[in-house]
């Protein structure tokens, strides 16, 4: 039987969304709540994935060993994550535990927020940072992002830094929580073998009071600086080049086109930067992706080299990038359509990679379209459209931040 789209809108309006397949052998469900780095205040930086793990520290009916325990005892794969728009709880079961992996997430997705608990957990979001700030690639990423979305929220760490997760407390936590974790804020995605009426049933009862407050997200106009900077670490031996351009949003239809183009220009093999960069030897990593967000998005690209090779690397991914519209054939638009159309496929051959893919669609865009829709899209854009997207949305950085060894 093909693949059937259900929706439904509860009072309060929490949307519950579907793709029902009977002939799936398995069923997933994720908890999508648009809100992120960008919806929180400078000083509350790193709030949404400090509450992600929070939601895991226990509610009301369970502590957070029964969390993980109910989990467990249901062979649920699960996890969660947050990122500037969008933070998520999910879990892929068999369908006979459906019930009770909703149950699970409806209830954590209203935590205990204990005084206690919060202390304990800012310590490991301190850790985490610190780990983070050990990764060289992310170091250079954080601060040109910072440097591309000057002015905007867009610019937020996702998990803050030192100073704004010292200083917050669990009251402001819960204040956040109570404005952007509201039924009409929130999609619920399921995917695979399932009873759509009756989780619908089951989800009014276990989430139908959940509270409206009408949510907002801020769009300010934002224009790309013109920016650089070289930073020097003695934790580093190689060199790190991150670049950031503009690029067409989540909701705009020359994404398709856009994801074509990071792909040709820098996808981890067979791209122009592949050949020009690592199969010659001057870099170790050299890769180019295309990031979709909401009424806005970014190309960046990045590459890990020797320090002495660090000029020549540089010049070489520029000139890949002035370059690329003017040759890009007619082979290289099939072979990169065909590439992407195969993992779309493959994501969507599991119930979780279907649940995902519909969560974030409909927090992001509020518009759905099948899976078919989606690969009639990518498989329809032309060498024309690429010439055209390149043109409106050229690759060539506006932010580039470099990291190197030294004081």
């Amino acid at each position: 039987m093909p693949v059937e789209f259900r929706k439904h809108v509860l009072p309060n309006g929490l949307t519950i969304a579907a793709e029902v397949d009977p002939d799936a052998h398995t069923a997933a469900l994720g908890f999508f709540v648009r809100t992120g780095g960008r919806d929180e205040r400078t000083e509350l930086m790193g709030v949404s994935h400090f509450l992600e793990h929070m939601m895991f520290k226990g509610t009301e009916r369970r502590s957070a060993d029964e969390v993980n325990q109910h989990f467990d005892d249901i062979g649920a794969s699960h996890n969660a994550f947050t990122s500037a728009e969008v933070t998520a709880f999910w879990a892929h079961v068999l369908p006979e535990y459906m019930d009770q992996a909703e149950d699970i997430l409806a209830d954590i997705l209203r935590p205990a927020l204990r005084q206690t608990d919060f202390d304990l957990e800012k310590n490991v979001i301190l850790e985490e940072i610190a780990m983070y700030e050990d990764h060289p690639f992310w170091v250079v990423y954080e601060k040109a992002m910072e440097r591309y979305y000057a002015g905007h929220p867009l610019r937020h760490r996702v998990l803050g830094t030192r100073e704004t997760v010292n200083a917050m407390t669990r009251e402001q936590m819960e204040d956040y929580f109570e404005r952007r974790y509201s039924a009409d804020n929130t999609v619920i995605a399921l995917a695979g073998r399932i009873d759509f009426d009756a989780h619908v049933e089951s989800l009014e009862r276990r989430c139908g009071r959940w509270q409206t407050t009408h949510p907002a997200r801020e769009f300010p106009a934002h224009a790309p600086p013109s920016d650089s900077f070289t930073d020097h670490s003695e934790k580093v031996n190689r060199h790190y080049l991150f670049m950031v351009a503009a690029a067409p949003a989540a909701q705009d239809d020359d994404r398709y086109a856009a994801a074509i183009l990071a792909n040709i220009l820098g996808d981890s093999e067979g791209s122009r930067l592949y050949w020009s960069l690592i199969e010659t030897g001057l870099a170790e990593d050299a890769q180019a992706q295309f990031d979709p967000r909401d009424r806005t998005g970014e190309y960046y690209m990045f590459a890990v080299c020797a320090p002495q090779d660090s000029e020549r690397v540089e010049k070489v991914t520029m000139d890949e990038i002035e370059k690329l519209a003017d040759s890009i054939t007619e082979d290289d638009v099939l072979r990169v359509r065909s590439k992407i159309a195969t993992s779309v496929t493959l994501a969507g051959e599991r119930p979780s990679g279907r649940m995902r893919r519909l969560g974030q669609l409909l927090t992001l865009t509020g518009d759905y379209r099948t899976l078919d829709e989606e690969l009639a899209r990518i498989n329809a854009v032309t060498l024309d459209d690429l010439h055209r997207v390149a043109e409106q949305w050229p690759l060539r950085p506006r932010v580039i931040g470099r990291l190197r060894p030294g004081e």
